[in-house]
């Protein structure tokens, strides 16, 4: 059954009949009739075409091409093609990709398949591919490429532009913006353009050309510093270095690019108040979804059972004067959203740097001028409201120190948790919105009641 026309992609989706017309005419003729076609858009063209058939397309490709175009196929449909293949023709094409992609890939399949299909790549290529796949995806080394171009410190600028040439005209060397050069043990020594290797004098080695003071991250260390580094250096390329500073491989711009955008929206999902989701929203099943958004519903469903609690045990006190719970909304969306926008600024600021856990003293003075001025802003509102709807001098009184009150706590809650998280090894975007709104929730009530109570002499 062919998919509905893609109306984001209609130009693909005209193309779709004329190339299972061409398959199923003359298949070796479709290899010369795309060629002119950037891989990108064969593989929108693909998307467009009925499942079954994408097999066939794939394989009237040559491997090399193939391997492009299955780089760029939806997640979930590559994933189902492969799986249709046998192993050595998902091994033909897999082989021509990057390391770094070709161990994505693999590592997107059932674990049995992908291990057929390892067998069947050339030796040299299974080596690199299982050492890529032992790291964790999202650390460096699973992000890292093998194909960049290194050379002994010791050899004259000729010598290592004779070894880019060789690099270069063997077509399997992604990264050849940066030529690194390393010591007798392997180890990173320096870094060069390779405009300075061209414009070098003759005779001259790379050691006194190359920048000797490297920008390089363990193979260890998560994509949020991998993207941290790149954006704070302005680099295209971030070496990947061992516990020995050998040099074990490069990320690429792109890579960090992808790495960016997964980290933002594993945050943006963690401060709605679930768990990440590994997958793309369509290609995670129905009940995965719904486990990693019950957990945290269920944790903020008893969090805010403390409100209810808290309410319940002053009730007595808020019948004495009905005004009062009226505003107990105002009261506590007014912490809420002051929490809120505390923990995203700071939630962010920690991920790019700007505030580490040495600034906790100077971040929670900060907030703490920030709820004041807010919360006194807001309080006089919360004053100017409470006269106008008929209540007593007292009752304004007590809704606007409550807001006052209530701002500075959210502020402080907001700011204070992501730090807190950050120090005990956990990702702080779990300070979420939802998260800090049902802990403001509570301090807020008990802050109302007992203001209340003391200005009111309930």
């Amino acid at each position: 059954m062919s998919p509905p026309p893609n109306e984001d992609r209609p130009i693909a989706a005209l193309l779709v009949p004329d190339l299972l017309s061409l398959l199923d005419e003359d298949a070796p003729s479709v290899a010369v009739e795309t060629e002119e076609m950037h891989p990108r858009d064969l593989a929108d063209v693909a998307e467009a075409m009925p499942e079954e058939r994408v097999v066939a397309l794939l394989a009237a490709l040559p491997p090399e091409r193939a391997a492009d175009v299955l780089e760029y196929l939806d997640e979930e449909l590559r994933t189902a093609v492969l799986e249709q293949m046998t192993a050595r023709q998902a091994a033909t094409i897999v082989s021509e990709m990057t390391p770094d992609d070709r161990a994505d890939v693999l590592d997107e399949l059932e674990e049995e398949h992908a291990d057929d299909i390892l067998q069947q790549i050339p030796a040299e290529e299974r080596r690199i591919t299982e050492q890529l796949l032992a790291y964790e995806p999202d650390s460096a080394g699973g992000l890292m490429t093998t194909e960049f171009v290194s050379v002994p410190e010791t050899v004259t600028a000729e010598e290592a532009l004779r070894q880019v040439r060789l690099a270069a005209r063997s077509g399997r060397r992604e990264a050849m913006y940066a030529i690194y050069t390393t010591d007798r043990l392997g180890r990173l020594a320096g870094v060069l353009s390779l405009r300075e290797l061209l414009a070098a004098p003759e005779g001259a080695l790379v050691s006194d050309l190359a920048w000797e003071e490297v920008v390089q991250v363990p193979a260890t260390a998560d994509r949020e510093e991998v993207a941290h580094m790149t954006s704070e250096y302005d680099l295209v390329a971030l070496p990947v270095v061992d516990d020995q500073n050998r040099l074990l491989g490069v990320i690429t711009v792109d890579d960090v690019i992808d790495a960016i955008q997964d980290e933002a929206t594993e945050d943006v999902q963690k401060m709605g108040g679930m768990e990440a989701l590994e997958a793309p929203y369509f290609q995670t099943g129905f009940w995965e979804i719904a486990r990693k958004r019950g957990g945290w519903l269920l944790l903020l469903f008893f969090a805010e059972m403390l409100t209810i609690t808290v309410l319940h045990g002053f009730e007595e006190k808020l019948q004495t004067v009905i005004a009062l719970a009226a505003f107990i909304p105002l009261i506590t969306s007014s912490g809420g959203n002051s929490g809120s926008q505390s923990a995203t600024l700071i939630t962010r600021a920690l991920a790019v740097g700007d505030v580490e856990l040495a600034d906790a003293i100077r971040v929670v003075l900060r907030e703490l001028g920030q709820g004041a001025l807010l919360g006194s802003f807001l309080g006089l509102i919360g004053i100017g409201a409470a006269l106008a709807l008929g209540n007593p001098v007292a009752v304004g009184l007590v809704i606007g120190s409550t807001l006052l009150c209530v701002v500075i706590a959210g502020t402080i809650i907001g700011a204070f948790l992501p730090l807190i998280f950050t120090r005990i090894g956990v990702d702080p975007a779990i300070a979420s919105s939802p998260f800090v709104a049902s802990l403001v929730d509570v301090s807020g009530i008990l802050l109302y009641v007992n203001i209340a109570t003391l200005l009111l002499r309930l």
